[in-house]
């Protein structure tokens, strides 16, 4: 029972891995493909690894400490990507209606 669940959520976090990689290709600009990244990798790693501690639980506690550390990491470094891609110009998409940080970055 445990195989199948793990195998099940394993296949979940791969479609999601799946769908956050066409989402990278398909956004229009860098802004939106770090979004679309951030968001699908990070719940599909997070299910992927949660699958792996269904298929081996020998491993929960290692698999517990990786699943913390990508949801803290990974928003933090697109964060940072961002602000930087920002921050040196890369420019918007031209259908982009909304840019609240105009003015305020140097």
């Amino acid at each position: 029972m445990m195989t199948l669940i793990g195998s099940i959520v394993l296949f979940i976090g791969s479609v999601f891995l799946l769908l956050g990689a066409l989402g990278v290709l398909r956004m229009p600009d860098s802004y939106n493909r770090i979004q679309a990244g951030t968001k699908a990798t990070t719940l599909g790693t997070m299910l992927t690894m949660l699958g792996i501690i269904f298929l081996h639980p020998g491993w929960w506690n290692k698999g517990l400490l990786l699943i913390l550390f990508i949801v803290f990491t990974n928003p933090v470094s697109s964060h940072v990507l961002a602000r930087a891609a920002y921050r040196i110009g890369v420019p918007l998409d031209p259908s982009t209606v909304v840019d609240k940080l105009e003015g305020k970055e140097s």
